[in-house]
């Protein structure tokens, strides 16, 4: 009771970051889009007198998308988020949030100058205690609203353009969950029509930056939530595993005695409801979920089509994905080969890097695997074994990254599908985040995953490796040049014994190592390969 009363006050004396900050869920602010509100410190909008930010115009990108959404102006999500604001704070320095009131990730202190670098775990790593605390985490989150954001319960349209503002209220966890929901949905066309080759989180090149902000988030959340800075989010490692590890009352959730697709009762988390589960239902009455409950959390793992996820991903799976040099390629969505992004995502084989959507590999393999709430993506969210399984993901891309290190300009900036171009911001988050902000190392957003860290050896072989696999292609011309070089060494090395042994006493003055001292400054040592 003291911990969840902690946990209240907390929520109502510090910002969150989510989606509609509840400041802007107003006619005022929907008429006028904009949405600058004061930063508590000094009272003024974007905290501008602290020198924290200051309300200006947003600034779309204007980099051609690809040909998978051929509508313009008919999705709320279009050219996020100009649809309900076209000024929001833009903030100074290491100042990030709404209102320029918090931190960049990374960054700490009363002026955001403290840099900090947190450690995820291996949750099988954690000890008791901090394995309970991070389930008591889970369901306080479940169980505390959100003071400062709010979803919304229809369209821009049906809000009547702004007059008739549409939101209302969620707890923390499942703010994120909706937020999940939100970016994947299909378009509404109106009568029964729907588009659904859309999705502003996954099946392109922002699947992996999107989730790596979600998790950010995610994580801060709970952080202040609960008063732990120190909380990370832990990750599950399930390569190589023969079945879902998690998958007892110890940690996640146990099966149920006698319903096979339930959760165990002794687990917490067979109390909890699920939300934004039925899609078909909102494109049916054309409406957004509205986050009321839809039954319990449903899970059968193992017990899914076998055809399509034989087995759980392996360690070699891991590894060949990680080989692969290009992040994304060809149409950059589900279709493309060899494509790092596309491979982990799942849609390519992980054996080979070629598409083949009808299976599903590496990420989409756990989500497939668990059979229930987790295998639908609109609300997958809901099975809390989404957090830790994705901070696994989200650790292989780390890998890669550190293992490549790719440019920026890696990232594509144009032709990939709508919303997942570098400079888009993704959907629905405010305070707004470009895609390519989250394509770099993770230590440079203050975290870090325990098992890159040691032994260092990895980090260190993770390092060399482009440059041996540079040599790979080259190794048969190095072979020949060093060949060479023996040759021409040899022969002048013959050459000058020869020379040497015929002139025999040569005078001190002609001898190459006793040149004037001064000399020695006119002499260009070279290497010639």
């Amino acid at each position: 009771m003291l911990l969840f009363a902690l946990g209240f006050l907390l929520v109502i004396l510090q910002p969150s970051t989510g989606q509609f900050p509840r400041v802007c869920a107003n006619v005022q602010s929907l008429l006028s889009k904009e949405c600058c509100p004061p930063w508590d410190g000094d009272g003024s909008p974007c905290g501008e007198l602290s020198g924290r930010g200051s309300c200006q115009n947003i600034l779309l990108s204007q980099a051609p998308l690809g040909p998978q959404f051929p509508f313009s102006g008919v999705d709320d999500r279009e050219d996020w988020p100009s649809v309900f604001y076209n000024r929001t704070c833009r903030c100074e320095g290491n100042f990030m949030g709404f209102s320029c009131g918090e931190c960049k990730f990374g960054f700490s202190g009363l002026n955001c100058t403290e840099r900090q670098v947190k450690i995820r775990r291996n949750i099988f790593q954690l000890t008791t205690s901090e394995k309970n605390k991070f389930l008591a985490y889970l369901n306080l989150a479940k169980n505390i609203p959100s003071q400062d954001y709010v979803i919304a319960t229809g369209t821009y349209a049906q809000m009547n353009n702004g007059s008739n503002p549409m939101f209302r209220d969620i707890n923390v966890y499942d703010l994120f969950v909706w937020m999940h929901y939100y970016a994947s949905r299909d378009t509404l066309l109106g009568g029964s029509n729907v588009w659904r080759d859309i999705d502003f989180a996954h099946e392109a090149p922002g699947f992996l930056p999107w989730h790596r902000v979600f998790l950010l988030m995610w994580e801060r959340q709970i952080q202040r939530i609960t008063g732990d800075e120190n909380f990370t989010i832990p990750y599950w490692d399930w390569r190589d595993a023969e079945d879902c590890e998690v998958c007892n009352d110890e940690y996640m959730g146990g099966r149920h005695p006698t319903d096979p697709n339930l959760l165990s009762p002794a687990s917490i988390f067979s109390s909890w409801q699920v939300i934004c589960t039925r899609s078909e239902e909102y494109n049916s009455q054309q409406a957004l979920c509205s986050a009321t409950s839809e039954g319990p959390i449903r899970r059968n793992p193992g017990n899914n089509d076998k055809s399509r996820t034989p087995r759980l991903p392996s360690s070699a799976d891991v590894e060949f994905c990680l080989s692969l040099t290009q992040y994304e390629s060809g149409p950059m969505d589900k279709m493309a080969n060899y494509s790092f992004r596309n491979t982990l995502e799942g849609f390519a084989d992980p054996q080979t890097a070629i598409s083949n959507p009808a299976q599903s590999g590496l990420h989409n393999a756990l989500h497939i695997y668990m059979n229930g709430s987790m295998s639908q993506v609109q609300g997958s969210a809901n099975d809390p074994i989404f957090v830790i399984h994705h901070a696994f993901v989200d650790s292989i891309f780390e890998r890669w990254l550190r293992r490549h290190r790719p440019m920026l300009e890696v990232y594509p900036a144009a032709n990939a599908p709508i919303g997942h171009n570098r400079e888009n911001y993704m959907v629905p988050f405010i305070p707004l985040y470009r895609n390519g902000e989250f394509f770099k190392p993770s230590r440079e957003l203050g975290y870090d995953y325990e098992y890159l860290q040691e032994p260092a050896l990895q980090s260190f072989q993770d390092f060399l490796t482009p440059y041996l696999q540079q040599a790979r292609q080259i190794w048969a011309w190095l072979v020949g040049a060093a060949v060479f070089g023996g040759i021409v060494t040899a022969v002048l090395t013959g050459l000058i014994r020869a020379c040497q042994k015929k002139k025999g006493g040569t005078s001190s003055e002609i001898q190459p190592l006793l040149i004037e001292s001064e000399d020695y400054n006119n002499i260009t040592y070279q290497s010639n390969f």
